[in-house]
Protein backbone atom coordinates (compact mmCIF):
# COMPACT_ATOMS: atom_id res chain seq x y z
CA UNK A 1 0.00 0.00 0.00
CA UNK A 2 0.92 3.33 -0.70
CA UNK A 3 2.43 4.69 2.32
CA UNK A 4 0.75 8.20 2.04
CA UNK A 5 -2.42 6.12 1.81
CA UNK A 6 -1.52 4.13 4.72
CA UNK A 7 -0.34 7.17 7.04
CA UNK A 8 -3.80 8.82 6.65
CA UNK A 9 -5.63 5.31 7.91
CA UNK A 10 -3.57 5.82 10.79
CA UNK A 11 -4.06 9.20 11.66
CA UNK A 12 -7.48 8.70 11.34
CA UNK A 13 -7.02 5.53 13.79
CA UNK A 14 -5.23 6.79 16.30
CA UNK A 15 -6.07 10.52 16.40
CA UNK A 16 -8.56 10.79 19.64
CA UNK A 17 -12.42 11.09 18.98
CA UNK A 18 -13.76 14.54 19.68
CA UNK A 19 -15.86 15.23 22.93
CA UNK A 20 -19.59 14.15 22.31
CA UNK A 21 -20.68 18.13 22.39
CA UNK A 22 -18.05 18.52 19.16
CA UNK A 23 -19.03 18.09 15.90
CA UNK A 24 -19.13 13.61 15.74
CA UNK A 25 -20.96 11.71 13.25
CA UNK A 26 -21.03 9.11 15.73
CA UNK A 27 -21.85 11.14 18.50
CA UNK A 28 -25.77 9.84 18.90
CA UNK A 29 -24.81 6.66 17.65
CA UNK A 30 -25.38 3.58 20.54
CA UNK A 31 -23.31 0.93 19.71
CA UNK A 32 -24.01 -2.83 18.50
CA UNK A 33 -27.72 -1.95 18.14
CA UNK A 34 -29.95 -5.02 16.81
CA UNK A 35 -29.30 -8.92 15.57
CA UNK A 36 -26.98 -8.55 13.48
CA UNK A 37 -25.80 -4.94 14.75
CA UNK A 38 -26.53 -2.04 12.03
CA UNK A 39 -23.49 -0.97 10.37
CA UNK A 40 -23.47 2.38 11.85
CA UNK A 41 -23.09 0.61 15.36
CA UNK A 42 -21.03 -2.12 14.46
CA UNK A 43 -17.87 -2.18 17.14
CA UNK A 44 -15.07 -3.44 14.93
CA UNK A 45 -11.24 -3.39 15.96
CA UNK A 46 -10.56 -0.03 13.75
CA UNK A 47 -13.45 1.74 15.75
CA UNK A 48 -13.39 0.06 19.52
CA UNK A 49 -11.62 3.09 20.59
CA UNK A 50 -14.23 5.92 18.95
CA UNK A 51 -17.01 7.41 21.25
CA UNK A 52 -19.53 6.30 21.59
CA UNK A 53 -18.47 3.06 20.16
CA UNK A 54 -15.87 2.52 22.79
CA UNK A 55 -18.69 2.54 25.80
CA UNK A 56 -19.06 -1.13 24.43
CA UNK A 57 -15.77 -1.81 23.35
CA UNK A 58 -14.32 -1.19 26.26
CA UNK A 59 -16.23 -3.32 28.35
CA UNK A 60 -16.14 -6.39 26.04
CA UNK A 61 -12.48 -5.61 24.69
CA UNK A 62 -12.15 -9.53 24.32
CA UNK A 63 -14.77 -9.52 21.03
CA UNK A 64 -12.58 -6.86 18.70
CA UNK A 65 -8.95 -7.92 20.73
CA UNK A 66 -7.18 -11.44 21.07
CA UNK A 67 -7.19 -12.22 25.24
CA UNK A 68 -5.69 -14.82 27.44
CA UNK A 69 -7.06 -15.26 31.15
CA UNK A 70 -6.23 -15.25 34.69
CA UNK A 71 -8.48 -17.04 36.54
CA UNK A 72 -9.63 -16.16 40.10
CA UNK A 73 -8.83 -18.46 43.37
CA UNK A 74 -10.18 -19.61 46.53
CA UNK A 75 -12.94 -17.76 48.60
CA UNK A 76 -14.51 -14.61 47.21
CA UNK A 77 -13.81 -11.44 50.05
CA UNK A 78 -17.09 -9.76 50.24
CA UNK A 79 -17.03 -5.95 50.53
CA UNK A 80 -19.40 -4.95 52.67
CA UNK A 81 -21.66 -2.23 51.56
CA UNK A 82 -22.73 -0.28 49.62
CA UNK A 83 -23.00 1.58 53.33
CA UNK A 84 -22.96 5.45 52.30
CA UNK A 85 -24.91 5.88 49.12
CA UNK A 86 -25.46 9.28 50.28
CA UNK A 87 -21.97 9.79 49.30
CA UNK A 88 -23.39 10.03 45.29
CA UNK A 89 -25.20 13.38 46.33
CA UNK A 90 -22.66 15.32 47.79
CA UNK A 91 -22.20 18.39 45.08
CA UNK A 92 -18.81 19.15 43.57
CA UNK A 93 -17.78 21.60 41.38
CA UNK A 94 -15.91 20.25 38.16
CA UNK A 95 -13.33 21.96 35.58
CA UNK A 96 -16.02 22.65 33.03
CA UNK A 97 -17.63 25.07 36.22
CA UNK A 98 -20.30 22.99 36.75
CA UNK A 99 -22.11 22.07 40.17
CA UNK A 100 -23.10 18.49 40.05
CA UNK A 101 -23.98 15.66 43.05
CA UNK A 102 -20.49 13.27 42.45
CA UNK A 103 -22.19 10.28 40.62
CA UNK A 104 -23.85 13.31 38.06
CA UNK A 105 -19.78 14.33 37.85
CA UNK A 106 -18.84 11.20 37.08
CA UNK A 107 -21.47 10.58 34.74
CA UNK A 108 -21.31 14.11 32.86
CA UNK A 109 -17.50 13.45 32.30
CA UNK A 110 -17.88 10.43 30.25
CA UNK A 111 -17.49 7.39 33.41
CA UNK A 112 -18.71 3.92 32.99
CA UNK A 113 -18.84 3.45 37.24
CA UNK A 114 -17.73 4.10 40.12
CA UNK A 115 -16.91 2.38 43.59
CA UNK A 116 -15.72 4.19 46.72
CA UNK A 117 -14.51 1.56 49.60
CA UNK A 118 -13.10 3.11 53.10
CA UNK A 119 -11.02 -0.10 55.14
CA UNK A 120 -13.12 -3.16 54.37
CA UNK A 121 -16.12 -1.51 53.59
CA UNK A 122 -17.70 -1.00 50.10
CA UNK A 123 -19.09 3.12 50.97
CA UNK A 124 -20.76 3.32 47.15
CA UNK A 125 -20.83 2.20 43.64
CA UNK A 126 -22.30 3.48 40.84
CA UNK A 127 -22.66 2.26 37.29
CA UNK A 128 -23.77 4.30 34.06
CA UNK A 129 -24.55 3.24 30.55
CA UNK A 130 -25.96 -0.23 31.45
CA UNK A 131 -22.18 -1.16 32.59
CA UNK A 132 -22.52 -2.94 35.87
CA UNK A 133 -20.73 -5.01 38.86
CA UNK A 134 -20.29 -8.20 37.06
CA UNK A 135 -19.16 -6.44 34.10
CA UNK A 136 -15.24 -6.47 33.12
CA UNK A 137 -13.55 -2.88 31.70
CA UNK A 138 -10.34 -3.01 30.11
CA UNK A 139 -7.34 -1.27 32.37
CA UNK A 140 -5.53 0.02 29.76
CA UNK A 141 -2.01 1.71 31.49
CA UNK A 142 -3.40 0.73 34.81
CA UNK A 143 -1.84 -2.60 34.00
CA UNK A 144 1.55 -1.10 34.52
CA UNK A 145 1.24 0.00 38.08
CA UNK A 146 0.05 -3.87 38.39
CA UNK A 147 2.95 -4.83 36.44
CA UNK A 148 5.07 -2.93 38.67
CA UNK A 149 3.32 -4.96 41.69
CA UNK A 150 4.45 -8.00 40.27
CA UNK A 151 7.86 -6.76 40.05
CA UNK A 152 8.71 -5.99 43.11
CA UNK A 153 8.22 -10.29 44.06
CA UNK A 154 11.74 -10.47 42.04
CA UNK A 155 12.99 -7.74 43.94
CA UNK A 156 12.15 -8.76 47.10
CA UNK A 157 13.32 -12.18 45.92
CA UNK A 158 17.11 -10.87 45.10
CA UNK A 159 16.38 -12.17 41.65
CA UNK A 160 16.79 -8.70 39.69
CA UNK A 161 19.25 -5.71 40.40
CA UNK A 162 17.39 -1.96 39.87
CA UNK A 163 20.57 -0.59 39.00
CA UNK A 164 22.01 -3.15 36.42
CA UNK A 165 20.98 -2.90 32.67
CA UNK A 166 17.80 -4.71 31.37
CA UNK A 167 20.30 -6.40 28.93
CA UNK A 168 21.70 -8.65 32.27
CA UNK A 169 18.69 -10.63 32.04
CA UNK A 170 17.61 -10.07 28.30
CA UNK A 171 20.74 -10.11 26.05
CA UNK A 172 18.72 -10.15 23.33
CA UNK A 173 18.41 -5.84 24.18
CA UNK A 174 22.21 -5.54 23.35
CA UNK A 175 22.34 -2.63 21.13
CA UNK A 176 18.93 -1.12 21.71
CA UNK A 177 18.19 1.91 23.05
CA UNK A 178 17.58 0.04 26.50
CA UNK A 179 21.10 -1.30 26.65
CA UNK A 180 22.54 1.46 28.82
CA UNK A 181 19.64 2.01 31.19
CA UNK A 182 18.88 0.66 34.12
CA UNK A 183 15.77 -1.10 35.15
CA UNK A 184 15.18 1.75 37.54
CA UNK A 185 15.11 4.17 34.81
CA UNK A 186 12.24 2.15 33.17
CA UNK A 187 10.44 1.90 36.14
CA UNK A 188 10.14 5.49 36.12
CA UNK A 189 9.88 6.65 32.61
CA UNK A 190 13.11 7.63 32.66
CA UNK A 191 15.07 6.00 29.77
CA UNK A 192 15.82 8.34 27.34
CA UNK A 193 14.78 6.82 24.41
CA UNK A 194 14.68 7.45 20.83
CA UNK A 195 11.07 6.45 20.27
CA UNK A 196 7.62 8.33 20.93
CA UNK A 197 4.20 7.37 20.82
CA UNK A 198 4.09 9.85 17.95
CA UNK A 199 0.35 10.01 16.31
CA UNK A 200 1.27 13.02 13.66
CA UNK A 201 4.58 11.63 11.74
CA UNK A 202 3.59 9.11 9.36
CA UNK A 203 6.94 7.47 9.15
CA UNK A 204 7.22 7.22 12.91
CA UNK A 205 8.43 3.55 14.11
CA UNK A 206 5.08 4.19 16.17
CA UNK A 207 2.52 3.54 12.93
CA UNK A 208 5.24 1.22 11.15
CA UNK A 209 5.72 -1.26 13.89
CA UNK A 210 4.65 -0.44 17.59
CA UNK A 211 0.85 -0.54 16.89
CA UNK A 212 0.73 -3.77 14.72
CA UNK A 213 2.88 -5.95 17.15
CA UNK A 214 0.98 -4.68 19.91
CA UNK A 215 -2.15 -5.60 18.55
CA UNK A 216 -4.22 -3.01 20.15
CA UNK A 217 -5.00 -1.18 16.87
CA UNK A 218 -6.61 -1.90 13.48
CA UNK A 219 -3.59 -1.66 10.68
CA UNK A 220 -4.69 -2.94 6.77
CA UNK A 221 -2.92 -6.71 6.25
CA UNK A 222 -1.49 -6.12 10.00
CA UNK A 223 -3.68 -9.45 11.03
CA UNK A 224 -2.46 -11.30 8.07
CA UNK A 225 1.18 -11.20 9.00
CA UNK A 226 2.68 -14.56 10.30
CA UNK A 227 6.10 -15.08 12.16
CA UNK A 228 8.38 -16.61 9.65
CA UNK A 229 7.40 -12.86 7.15
CA UNK A 230 8.10 -10.35 9.56
CA UNK A 231 10.96 -8.94 11.21
CA UNK A 232 8.52 -7.38 14.07
CA UNK A 233 6.06 -9.67 14.65
CA UNK A 234 5.12 -9.33 18.28
CA UNK A 235 5.94 -6.72 20.90
CA UNK A 236 9.39 -7.85 22.14
CA UNK A 237 10.91 -7.54 18.60
CA UNK A 238 9.87 -4.24 18.42
CA UNK A 239 11.71 -3.70 21.39
CA UNK A 240 15.14 -5.42 20.28
CA UNK A 241 15.29 -3.86 16.83
CA UNK A 242 13.72 -0.78 16.58
CA UNK A 243 14.06 1.60 20.17
CA UNK A 244 17.55 3.53 19.94
CA UNK A 245 18.88 5.81 22.14
CA UNK A 246 18.27 9.36 22.36
CA UNK A 247 21.77 10.95 21.68
CA UNK A 248 20.07 14.32 23.10
CA UNK A 249 19.19 12.53 26.35
CA UNK A 250 21.28 10.64 29.24
CA UNK A 251 18.61 8.27 31.14
CA UNK A 252 17.65 9.50 34.19
CA UNK A 253 17.62 13.29 32.73
CA UNK A 254 13.82 13.28 31.74
CA UNK A 255 10.50 11.95 32.46
CA UNK A 256 8.88 10.75 29.34
CA UNK A 257 5.93 8.75 29.45
CA UNK A 258 6.41 5.66 27.10
CA UNK A 259 4.62 2.57 27.14
CA UNK A 260 7.06 0.67 25.49
CA UNK A 261 8.78 1.25 29.34
CA UNK A 262 5.81 -1.36 30.39
CA UNK A 263 6.55 -4.09 28.16
CA UNK A 264 10.14 -4.27 28.98
CA UNK A 265 8.81 -4.71 32.38
CA UNK A 266 6.62 -7.19 31.00
CA UNK A 267 9.00 -8.91 29.48
CA UNK A 268 11.51 -8.77 32.15
CA UNK A 269 9.14 -10.50 34.56
CA UNK A 270 8.41 -13.60 32.12
CA UNK A 271 12.43 -13.69 31.47
CA UNK A 272 13.33 -14.04 34.94
CA UNK A 273 10.52 -15.62 36.29
CA UNK A 274 9.99 -18.27 33.36
CA UNK A 275 6.57 -18.02 33.52
CA UNK A 276 4.41 -15.84 30.98
CA UNK A 277 3.31 -12.79 32.43
CA UNK A 278 -0.43 -13.69 33.23
CA UNK A 279 0.33 -16.67 34.73
CA UNK A 280 3.01 -15.24 37.12
CA UNK A 281 0.15 -12.10 38.00
CA UNK A 282 -2.52 -15.04 38.29
CA UNK A 283 -0.44 -16.90 40.86
CA UNK A 284 1.00 -14.42 42.59
CA UNK A 285 -1.86 -11.38 42.67
CA UNK A 286 -4.85 -12.48 40.98
CA UNK A 287 -5.67 -15.95 43.14
CA UNK A 288 -4.77 -14.22 46.45
CA UNK A 289 -7.36 -11.13 46.57
CA UNK A 290 -10.78 -13.17 46.93
CA UNK A 291 -11.72 -11.69 43.43
CA UNK A 292 -15.04 -11.91 42.41
CA UNK A 293 -14.56 -12.94 38.92
CA UNK A 294 -12.15 -13.84 36.38
CA UNK A 295 -9.98 -11.35 34.68
CA UNK A 296 -8.48 -11.34 31.30
CA UNK A 297 -5.64 -9.73 29.27
CA UNK A 298 -5.23 -8.52 25.70
CA UNK A 299 -2.13 -10.04 23.93
CA UNK A 300 0.09 -9.01 21.40
CA UNK A 301 0.24 -10.45 18.16
CA UNK A 302 2.80 -12.85 19.39
CA UNK A 303 0.15 -13.69 21.74
CA UNK A 304 2.14 -12.55 24.56
CA UNK A 305 -0.19 -10.66 27.45
CA UNK A 306 0.32 -7.08 26.88
CA UNK A 307 1.67 -5.45 30.28
CA UNK A 308 1.66 -2.09 29.32
CA UNK A 309 -2.30 -1.97 28.93
CA UNK A 310 -4.31 -4.71 28.24
CA UNK A 311 -6.07 -5.95 31.92
CA UNK A 312 -9.31 -6.34 32.14
CA UNK A 313 -11.57 -6.83 35.12
CA UNK A 314 -14.58 -5.62 37.31
CA UNK A 315 -14.98 -2.58 39.15
CA UNK A 316 -14.88 -4.50 42.82
CA UNK A 317 -11.98 -6.76 41.60
CA UNK A 318 -10.01 -3.29 40.50
CA UNK A 319 -10.70 -2.09 43.94
CA UNK A 320 -9.45 -5.57 45.66
CA UNK A 321 -5.93 -4.57 43.68
CA UNK A 322 -6.16 -1.13 45.27
CA UNK A 323 -7.03 -1.99 48.82
CA UNK A 324 -3.85 -4.20 49.09
CA UNK A 325 -1.72 -1.47 47.58
CA UNK A 326 -3.03 0.54 49.83
CA UNK A 327 -2.67 -1.49 53.19
CA UNK A 328 1.15 -1.78 51.89
CA UNK A 329 1.21 -5.06 50.34
CA UNK A 330 -1.32 -7.38 52.44
CA UNK A 331 -4.79 -8.41 51.64
CA UNK A 332 -7.14 -10.84 54.24
CA UNK A 333 -3.75 -10.35 56.65
CA UNK A 334 -1.45 -12.05 54.24
CA UNK A 335 1.39 -10.30 52.44
CA UNK A 336 0.38 -10.21 48.99
CA UNK A 337 3.27 -8.03 47.83
CA UNK A 338 6.33 -7.21 50.00
CA UNK A 339 5.49 -3.62 52.18
CA UNK A 340 9.18 -2.56 51.26
CA UNK A 341 8.11 -2.58 47.41
CA UNK A 342 4.98 -0.80 47.76
CA UNK A 343 6.13 1.72 49.81
CA UNK A 344 8.68 2.54 47.80
CA UNK A 345 6.52 3.82 45.28
CA UNK A 346 5.99 6.97 48.12
CA UNK A 347 10.11 7.51 48.29
CA UNK A 348 9.83 10.41 46.10
CA UNK A 349 13.05 12.69 45.51
CA UNK A 350 13.98 15.71 44.33
CA UNK A 351 15.25 14.51 40.91
CA UNK A 352 11.76 12.92 40.47
CA UNK A 353 10.18 15.80 41.70
CA UNK A 354 12.21 18.18 39.18
CA UNK A 355 11.88 15.69 36.30
CA UNK A 356 7.88 15.49 36.22
CA UNK A 357 8.26 19.70 37.06
CA UNK A 358 10.34 20.24 33.59
CA UNK A 359 7.95 18.34 31.23
CA UNK A 360 5.84 20.78 29.78
CA UNK A 361 2.89 18.00 29.29
CA UNK A 362 1.93 17.70 32.99
CA UNK A 363 2.59 21.25 33.63
CA UNK A 364 -0.99 22.46 34.48
CA UNK A 365 -1.79 18.79 36.43
CA UNK A 366 -1.82 18.06 40.41
CA UNK A 367 1.34 15.31 39.67
CA UNK A 368 3.99 15.69 41.94
CA UNK A 369 5.76 12.65 40.64
CA UNK A 370 5.96 9.11 38.59
CA UNK A 371 7.38 6.43 40.22
CA UNK A 372 7.69 2.69 39.74
CA UNK A 373 4.83 2.86 37.24
CA UNK A 374 2.89 4.81 39.51
CA UNK A 375 1.30 8.92 39.69
CA UNK A 376 1.87 10.55 42.93
CA UNK A 377 0.16 12.87 44.14
CA UNK A 378 0.80 13.70 47.69
CA UNK A 379 3.81 11.35 48.95
CA UNK A 380 3.02 12.52 52.34
CA UNK A 381 -1.21 11.40 52.63
CA UNK A 382 0.11 8.37 50.74
CA UNK A 383 -2.19 9.64 47.28
CA UNK A 384 -1.68 8.35 44.26
CA UNK A 385 -3.04 6.24 41.19
CA UNK A 386 -2.88 3.58 38.99
CA UNK A 387 -4.22 5.29 35.59
CA UNK A 388 -5.16 4.58 31.95
CA UNK A 389 -6.16 6.08 29.21
CA UNK A 390 -9.67 7.40 28.08
CA UNK A 391 -9.89 7.73 32.06
CA UNK A 392 -9.48 4.42 34.01
CA UNK A 393 -8.31 5.35 37.30
CA UNK A 394 -7.36 3.04 40.69
CA UNK A 395 -6.90 6.21 43.42
CA UNK A 396 -4.97 5.42 46.35
CA UNK A 397 -5.75 7.66 49.94
CA UNK A 398 -4.25 5.69 52.62
CA UNK A 399 -4.59 8.79 55.62
CA UNK A 400 -8.03 8.21 54.56
CA UNK A 401 -8.10 4.95 54.04
CA UNK A 402 -9.81 4.92 50.99
CA UNK A 403 -9.79 3.77 47.80
CA UNK A 404 -11.86 4.39 45.11
CA UNK A 405 -11.69 3.30 41.22
CA UNK A 406 -13.44 4.16 38.21
CA UNK A 407 -13.63 3.29 34.88
CA UNK A 408 -14.65 5.38 31.70
CA UNK A 409 -15.08 5.86 28.16
CA UNK A 410 -13.68 9.61 27.70
CA UNK A 411 -13.40 10.37 24.15
CA UNK A 412 -10.45 11.76 24.29
CA UNK A 413 -7.58 9.68 25.62
CA UNK A 414 -4.60 11.25 27.23
CA UNK A 415 -4.92 12.50 30.27
CA UNK A 416 -3.09 15.16 30.56
CA UNK A 417 -4.86 18.68 30.35
CA UNK A 418 -8.13 16.65 29.91
CA UNK A 419 -10.89 18.20 31.79
CA UNK A 420 -12.99 15.41 31.95
CA UNK A 421 -10.52 13.33 33.64
CA UNK A 422 -9.43 16.08 36.10
CA UNK A 423 -12.80 16.87 36.96
CA UNK A 424 -13.42 12.84 38.46
CA UNK A 425 -10.06 13.02 39.91
CA UNK A 426 -10.86 16.61 41.55
CA UNK A 427 -13.70 15.38 42.70
CA UNK A 428 -12.16 12.34 44.18
CA UNK A 429 -9.47 13.84 45.96
CA UNK A 430 -11.78 16.33 47.76
CA UNK A 431 -14.23 13.65 48.95
CA UNK A 432 -11.51 11.84 50.35
CA UNK A 433 -10.32 14.73 52.21
CA UNK A 434 -13.86 14.78 53.57
CA UNK A 435 -13.98 11.14 54.50
CA UNK A 436 -10.71 11.93 56.88
CA UNK A 437 -12.77 14.66 58.83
Amino acid sequence: MNPLILGLLLLLLFTPALPAHAANDRGTVEPMQGFPPSRESQVTMKNYREYPLSRWGFRNAGAPLNVVMIPRAGEIYRLTGPLRPELGQREFTDLHGRTLPFDDLFEANYADGLVIVQGSRLLHERYFHDFGPDAQHIWFSMTKSLASAAFGLLVAEDKVDLQASPVKYIPELRGSGFERVTIQQVLDHATAIDFRENYTDLQSDFFQYYAPALNLAWLPGAADAQPEDAKIYGVYDFLVHFVKPDPALQPGDAFDYNSSNADLLGWLIARISGQSFHEFVQQHIWARLGTEHDAFIAVDRAFMPVATGGMNTTLRDAARFGMMIRDRGTFRGEQVIPASWVDATLDIDDRLQANMAANAKYSDDPWLAYHNMWWVLDDELGEYCAVGVHGQVIYINRRADTVMAWFSSQPVASAARNKDFHSKLKAARELAAALTR
